[in-house]
C-alpha cells in the first residue's frame, strides 16, 4: 500500500477507479499526479470520442470531464454517456475555468453530479470526488435496501396471529402467536409471550395510546390497524404494524379477531428519511423553504383563532458571493453551516414538529412553530408564531445581528458574514403566507439599500421605493435604443507643464428632464447584464469624442473608460476596442481601459490574457481605486498595467493626516519603482494638490480643476484653463518635487 493510498484507507485493489477527460495535456498530467497521490486509479483520456470508446468496456468508479475540449466538449461527453447503458448513476464531475450560474446550470443539465472550478487545491479537489463516490455508494445500499425492504415485507418480515375473549377470561389471556409471529416479537418458537408481557414491551406514552384506540375499537367492533413501537427482549427497539378484524361466532356476536404482525422498521425509517429531505435543507439541515411555508400556514390559522400577530423575518447574508468567489464553494458552505447554527441559537428553534403534530396538540403548542429555515442560497427566515408587537420581532433581528457581527472561519480563514434583516407581521403587513414573504423581502432589500447590517421594519413606503426600482429597471432596458446615455469627461492634468494629458469617460443617463446618478443605475445594469452593451456603448461613444477633439484643438491624450470585471471575460474585447478607434484612425494608445483593484484580484488568471492582448496593441490599462483592494505586489509585477489611480479617500486625507500622506506616499513610491505612471483622482483643494506635488505625483483629476461636463465643453475649458492659463490651480504654490532617499 502507498502513502497515499494508506492516508485514505484505499489498498491497491481498493482504489477507486477515475477516468480523467482532458484535452489539456498539461492539466491532465497535474490533475492526473495530484489524484494518484491521494490515493486515486487515474485512466486518461485527452478528448470526449476517446472517452466514450473507453466507457464502452470499461466501467470506472467516477468520471472527471474538463467542461471546455474541441469537438465533443463535456457536456455533450455527459449527455453521451448517460445514455449508455449502466451509466445513468455514475458520479460525473464536470472541471470548469468558470463559476458562473450559466455554465454550472448546463453542467447539471447535462447529467453532471457536481461541478468544480479549475485549481491547485489537489486536496479540495480529491475530498470531492470521496464525498461523491461515498454518495454514490449510499445511494446504491439505498436502492439495495428498499429491494430488500420489499422482499421482506411480501415474503419473510411478517407473522400472523389469533386472539380470542370470553365475558369470564380476562384479556390478557388467549393470544395465539404463530412462529413467523414469534421470530416478528423476538421470541423463540417454543416462547409463548402473554398480551401483558407485549404491552411492557411498549414505551408508557405509547401504551396509554394504543389502550385507548384498541378499547374504541373492541367498542365499535371494527378493524383496528396501527404502528406499535416495541423494545423487543434482545434490546432491539423497533416499530411493528399490527392490523387484525373481528372474527364472529354462529350468532353474530364478536369472539375475537384475527390479524397479521409485520416488522415495518425499516420502512418507517426510510419514511423519515423522505420526510427529513422533503422538509429540510441538506447543508444545514434547517427547515426548508416548503417545511417554513407549512409552519407559517398554521401558525396563521393559530393567529386568527386567538387574535395574536405573527411575524415573518427575512434574513440575507451581505456580500456572501464575495467570500464564495474568493475562498470557494468549500468554504461558502463552511459559512452557511455556522451562520445556520447561529440564527439557531437566536429563536426558540423546535426540529420535532410534523404535519399533524400542531393540530392534537394543546393550545399554545403553536410556539413550538417557531424555526428558523433556509430558502436558499444565502437567504435565511424566522418565523415566530406570536409577538406582542413589533418590538419583540425587532428585538430577535437585532440578536441576529449581534451573532453574526462576530467572525466566522470559513476555508482557514477569518471572515465576517454580516446579514440584513427586513421584518414583516401579520395582520397588519399580510394575511397570507406569500404577502408576508413578499413584504419581508421588500424590507430586507431596504435594509441593504440603507447600508447593510441592519435591519428594516415594512413599511408602504418602502413597497414603493420597489416598485419604483423595478421601473427604474424597466427603463434602463431601453435607455440606449431611446439614445439617453450620454457622458460627461472630467480632466486629467500635468501639474509640471500645466498640460491636459487626457480625460475620463464617466456615463450619466439622462432620464426625461433629469439625470440619474451613477450610483443608482450602474449596481442596477450590472445585476441585469445591461453592463456589457452599455460598456460597448461607452467605447465607441469616447472613440468619436476623442476624434472631434482632435479636429477641434489637435486632442491627442487618453480617454479613460471605466470597464466592468466582466467585459475583460469576453473574448472579443480586443475586437470591440479596435473597432470603436478604427472608423476614426485614431491610435489605440488613445483608450485606456480603466479596470477596479476589487475586480482584478476578483480572478485575475482568467483575464489576464486579454489584459496581455490589449496591451500588446497598445491599449493602456489603469488600476482604479488602487490600495483599496487585496493585490499583493507580486501580482502588480507581472500585470501589463500603465497605470495605478490613488484612490480619492486617501487623497482626501492627504495635508490633513499624517496617515493619509503616508499611504499615498507608498502607493507612489510602490509605482514609481514598477516604472508605472501614478494619478491621483478626487483632488478639490490646493493643499491636497501640493501635498501630491510634494510626493512626487504630477498628474491629477478633480473638482479643484474641473467637474465632469459634456463633451462640447472640453474644448473651451482647455482653451480657458490650458491655452490662457487662467485656472486657479496654476495659481498656487509653486510646486517643489521632495527627493526622498530609501529608507527615509
Amino acid at each position: 500500500m502507498t502513502a497515499a493510498g494508506s492516508s485514505l484507507g484505499f489498498s491497491h485493489a481498493e482504489r477507486p477507479r477515475v477516468l480523467l477527460v482532458d484535452d489539456d495535456e498539461v492539466n491532465l498530467m497535474l490533475v492526473s499526479a495530484a489524484l494518484t497521490q491521494h490515493g486515486f486509479d487515474i485512466t486518461e483520456a485527452t478528448d470526449g470520442e476517446s472517452a466514450l470508446r473507453l466507457l464502452r468496456d470499461w466501467t470506472p468508479d467516477l468520471v472527471v470531464l474538463d467542461a471546455r475540449m474541441p469537438g465533443l466538449d463535456g457536456f455533450e461527453t455527459c449527455r453521451e454517456l448517460r445514455r449508455m447503458y449502466g451509466f445513468e448513476n455514475i458520479p460525473v464531475l464536470m472541471l470548469t475555468g468558470l463559476d458562473d450560474e450559466g455554465s454550472i446550470n448546463r453542467a447539471y443539465q447535462a447529467g453532471a453530479t457536481d461541478f468544480f472550478v479549475k485549481s491547485n487545491q489537489w486536496s479540495l479537489l480529491a475530498g470531492r470526488l470521496r464525498y461523491m463516490l461515498r454518495a454514490s455508494r449510499t445511494n446504491l445500499e439505498l436502492a439495495r435496501s428498499k429491494s430488500k425492504l420489499a422482499r421482506a415485507q411480501d415474503l419473510a418480515r411478517m407473522g400472523s396471529f389469533d386472539w380470542w375473549y370470553e365475558p369470564s377470561v380476562p384479556l390478557s389471556h388467549g393470544l395465539d402467536l404463530s412462529e413467523e409471529a414469534l421470530r416478528v416479537f423476538g421470541f423463540g418458537p417454543d416462547d409463548q409471550p402473554g398480551l401483558n408481557y407485549l404491552m411492557r414491551s411498549i414505551p408508557p406514552s405509547d401504551r396509554r395510546a394504543l389502550l385507548r384506540s384498541a378499547r374504541e375499537v373492541l367498542q365499535q367492533v371494527s378493524v383496528f390497524a396501527t404502528d406499535v413501537p416495541m423494545n423487543l427482549p434482545d434490546g432491539r427497539f423497533r416499530i411493528l404494524h399490527v392490523e387484525a378484524e373481528p372474527e364472529f361466532a354462529e350468532h353474530g356476536h364478536c369472539v375475537g379477531y384475527t390479524g397479521i404482525v409485520q416488522d415495518v422498521t425499516d420502512r418507517r425509517q426510510a419514511e423519515d428519511t423522505v420526510r427529513r429531505l422533503a422538509n429540510n435543507d441538506a447543508l444545514t439541515s434547517l427547515p426548508n423553504r416548503r417545511q417554513l411555508v407549512w409552519r407559517t400556514e398554521r401558525a396563521l390559522e393559530y393567529a386568527r383563532r386567538l387574535g395574536h400577530q405573527v411575524a415573518l423575518l427575512m434574513i440575507d447574508l451581505d456580500r456572501f458571493k464575495n467570500i464564495n468567489d474568493t475562498l470557494g464553494h468549500t468554504a461558502g458552505d463552511e459559512l452557511l453551516i455556522e451562520v445556520a447554527a447561529r440564527l439557531r441559537s437566536c429563536v426558540r428553534h423546535s426540529d420535532q414538529i410534523v404535519e399533524g403534530v400542531v393540530e392534537s396538540a394543546g393550545t399554545r403548542t403553536h410556539r413550538s412553530l417557531e424555526a428558523v429555515g433556509r430558502l436558499g442560497g444565502d437567504e435565511f427566515i424566522a418565523l415566530l408564531p406570536e409577538v406582542g408587537d413589533e418590538h419583540d420581532a425587532e428585538r430577535v433581528a437585532q440578536r441576529i445581528l449581534d451573532v453574526l457581527r462576530e467572525p466566522v472561519y470559513a476555508g482557514g480563514q477569518e471572515c465576517f458574514a454580516t446579514a440584513s434583516v427586513g421584518i414583516a407581521l401579520y395582520p397588519r403587513d399580510g394575511t397570507n403566507v406569500h404577502d408576508l414573504m413578499r413584504n419581508a423581502d421588500v424590507a430586507m432589500y431596504r435594509a441593504k439599500d440603507d447600508g447593510r447590517n441592519r435591519l428594516s421594519v415594512y413599511s408602504p413606503q418602502g413597497a414603493t421605493r420597489g416598485r419604483e426600482k423595478l421601473e427604474l429597471e424597466t427603463a434602463l432596458h431601453k435607455a440606449i435604443e431611446r439614445d439617453e446615455l450620454v457622458l460627461h469627461y472630467q480632466p486629467q492634468v500635468e501639474i509640471s507643464t500645466g498640460r491636459m494629458v487626457g480625460v475620463e469617460a464617466l456615463m450619466r443617463w439622462r432620464r426625461g428632464d433629469q439625470l440619474v446618478a451613477p450610483n443608482e443605475f450602474i449596481p442596477l445594469a450590472e445585476v441585469t447584464g445591461l453592463i456589457v452593451p452599455m460598456s460597448e456603448w461607452v467605447l465607441r461613444e469616447a472613440a468619436k469624442q476623442a476624434h472631434a477633439w482632435q479636429q477641434e484643438f489637435g486632442f491627442d491624450g487618453t480617454v479613460a473608460v471605466n470597464m466592468p470585471y466582466r467585459m475583460f471575460l469576453q473574448k472579443d474585447m480586443v475586437e470591440l476596442v479596435h473597432g470603436a478607434v478604427s472608423p476614426y484612425g485614431l491610435p489605440h494608445r488613445m483608450i485606456q481601459l480603466e479596470i477596479t483593484e476589487e475586480s482584478l484580484v476578483k480572478d485575475l488568471q482568467s483575464i489576464q490574457p486579454t489584459l496581455q492582448r490589449l496591451n500588446e496593441m497598445g491599449v493602456q490599462i489603469s488600476v482604479d481605486d488602487f490600495g483599496t483592494g487585496y493585490s499583493s505586489l507580486s501580482r502588480l509585477t507581472d500585470l501589463p498595467i500603465s497605470e495605478v489611480k490613488i484612490d480619492r479617500s486617501f487623497v482626501k486625507n492627504m495635508a490633513v493626516t499624517h496617515k493619509g500622506t503616508a499611504v499615498a506616499r507608498t502607493i507612489i513610491a510602490l509605482a514609481q519603482v514598477l516604472e508605472l505612471r501614478v494619478i491621483a483622482e478626487g483632488v478639490e483643494t490646493l493643499a491636497q494638490q501640493q501635498a501630491l506635488v510634494n510626493e512626487g505625483c504630477d498628474l491629477m483629476q478633480g473638482f479643484l480643476y474641473s467637474r465632469p461636463v459634456p463633451g462640447e465643453q472640453i474644448g473651451p475649458w482647455n482653451q480657458q484653463q490650458i491655452v490662457a492659463g487662467q485656472g486657479d490651480w496654476q495659481r498656487g504654490p509653486t510646486p517643489v518635487r521632495v527627493r526622498r532617499e530609501h529608507g527615509t
